[in-house]
C-alpha cells in the first residue's frame, strides 16, 4: 500500500473512533456537552427562567374599586347616572420589596380608590394599609400583614446598560404573573409628561394595561424598576408606537420608599422657582456657553437670595446647570434648611453669585 493510501486509510480509522467515542458520550453523559451559546464577551446565553423563578413569586396583583364621579363617566362615555353612584374596577400589579409587607406599586393603581386588595403569586389575599404615596414620581407604597412573604431582590439602576435583557413580570391585561422580554432602550429620560420627577428607564418589553406597578428584572432577577407607563399614541397619529415603555428606575424607587417608611411622605428642597430651558444659542446672546436654565418666577429662598425673574441659572453648587429637569433634580434631592451656592447671570450680562437656604417643598395636590 502506497504512503498516501496509508495516511489516508489512518485518518478514515481515528475519524470512525472519534465519532463512536462522541456517540457514547452523548449517549451516557449528555451533561459533559454544553449547548449554550457564546456571546462576543465570552458570556454565556441562556435561560432566563432561573431570573422568573426567584422574582416572579414577589409579584402581586392589586384590585381596586372606586367611586366614579360624573366627569369621570362622562369622560368614558357614560351619561351620568342621578343618584345612582357607579363603581369601577381596576387592576394593577405591585412588588413585595420587604420581609417586614411593603409592597410598591404606581400611585395612580391606587389613587382614589375606596378598596384595594393585593394578590399574592401563592394566592393568598391580603387588604393592605396605605402607607404613603408619592405623586411627584407616580410611587405609592403598600403595607400587607402576611406571614412568609416572598421577597424579591433589588438591583442597581445606574449600572444598566443600553442593550441589557430585561424581563417584565406583571398582570398584563389581567393576566397574572405575565412576563415579557425586552431590552434596555434608553436610560435617563425625562420630559415626558409622564410625572415632575422623571428620570425613567426605556424598554421594549411589553407592558400593557395591568403591568403598572409590576418589576422590570434583569437577568439575574434583581429589580431594577417599576413599570409605569407606556407611548399608546403619536403625534397626529402618523403611526401606531410600539415597544416604548417606561418604569421608574429602583434607585429612585429605593429612596421613596425608604422616605415614606421613615415620614410617609418624601421630603424635598425647595428653592421656589419656575424655570424653563434656554436653549444655547440664546444663552450665547448673553456670554453663556452652552445652554441654561431661565428663571421665569421667582419666590420664597430664591427671591431672598436676591434672584429676579429673566436671570439664567448656570450653576448650583459649582456644578454646571443645562436643563431645568437636572436643576430640579439636584434642588429636591437636598433638604430644607440646606444652604445651596448659585451662580446666575443677568439679562444685562452681568455674573451674580449668591447662597440660598432650601425650604421643603410643598406637597403636590394629589387630586
Amino acid at each position: 500500500m502506497s504512503p498516501v493510501w496509508k495516511v489516508t486509510a489512518f485518518f478514515a480509522q481515528s475519524a470512525a473512533v472519534g465519532l463512536a467515542i462522541a456517540f457514547l458520550v452523548v449517549l451516557l453523559r449528555p451533561d459533559l456537552v454544553s449547548t449554550k451559546q457564546v456571546t462576543a464577551t465570552g458570556g454565556a446565553v441562556t435561560s432566563y427562567a432561573d431570573a422568573v423563578a426567584v422574582s416572579a413569586p414577589a409579584i402581586a396583583t392589586i384590585y381596586t374599586e372606586r367611586t366614579l364621579s360624573p366627569t369621570s363617566l362622562a369622560r368614558n362615555g357614560f351619561p351620568p347616572r342621578s343618584g345612582v353612584a357607579v363603581r369601577g374596577r381596576y387592576l394593577g400589579s405591585g412588588v413585595v420589596i420587604d420581609a417586614r409587607g411593603y409592597v410598591v406599586t404606581n400611585w395612580h393603581v391606587i389613587i382614589d380608590a375606596d378598596e384595594i386588595r393585593v394578590q399574592l403569586a401563592d394566592g393568598r389575599v391580603a387588604t393592605p394599609t396605605i402607607v404613603g404615596a408619592d405623586p411627584e414620581t407616580e410611587l405609592a407604597l403598600l403595607r400587607i400583614d402576611l406571614p412568609n412573604l416572598p421577597t424579591i431582590a433589588l438591583g442597581r439602576s445606574d449600572g444598566l446598560r443600553v442593550g441589557e435583557v430585561v424581563l417584565a413580570i406583571g398582570n398584563s391585561l389581567g393576566l397574572s404573573q405575565t412576563v415579557t422580554m425586552g431590552i434596555v432602550s434608553a436610560t435617563g429620560r425625562g420630559q415626558l409628561g409622564i410625572t415632575l420627577f422623571e428620570d425613567f428607564i426605556q424598554t421594549d418589553a411589553a407592558i400593557n394595561e395591568g403591568n403598572s406597578g409590576g418589576a422590570l428584572v434583569n437577568s439575574r432577577g434583581e429589580l431594577v424598576g417599576i413599570n409605569t407607563a407606556v407611548i399608546s399614541a403619536a403625534p397626529r397619529d402618523l403611526t401606531k408606537p410600539e415597544g416604548i415603555g417606561f418604569a421608574i428606575p429602583v434607585n429612585l424607587v429605593r429612596g421613596v420608599m425608604e422616605q415614606l417608611i421613615a415620614h410617609g411622605r418624601v421630603i424635598r428642597g425647595y428653592l421656589g422657582v419656575d424655570t424653563t430651558d434656554l436653549p444655547e444659542t440664546q444663552a450665547k446672546a448673553i456670554g453663556i456657553a452652552g445652554s441654561a436654565v431661565l428663571l421665569q418666577a421667582v419666590a420664597g429662598p430664591a427671591a431672598a437670595a436676591g434672584l429676579r425673574p429673566g436671570d439664567v441659572l448656570t450653576h448650583i453648587n459649582g456644578q454646571r446647570m443645562f436643563t431645568q429637569q437636572q436643576a430640579m433634580n439636584l434642588v429636591a434631592s437636598s433638604q430644607p434648611g440646606e444652604r445651596i451656592k448659585i451662580r446666575a447671570v443677568r439679562a444685562n450680562g452681568a455674573a451674580i453669585d449668591t447662597e440660598a437656604v432650601l425650604e421643603e417643598r410643598p406637597p403636590q395636590d394629589n387630586n
